[in-house]
């Protein structure tokens, strides 16, 4: 029982450190993205 209750809090643990790995990823797509278009605006209008 102590063998499965380990693999559950395992993988409790790799599920927490995909989500922070897709929050970081998401959090860096969006400023990524933000400078790609304050640069395509700047082109533009400069």
């Amino acid at each position: 029982m102590a063998g499965e209750h380990g693999a559950e809090h395992h993988a409790a643990r790799v599920d927490v450190t995909t989500y922070n790995g897709m929050i970081g990823f998401l959090k860096w797509g969006a400023v990524g993205a933000g400078l790609l278009v304050a640069l395509v605006i700047y082109l533009i209008a400069g």
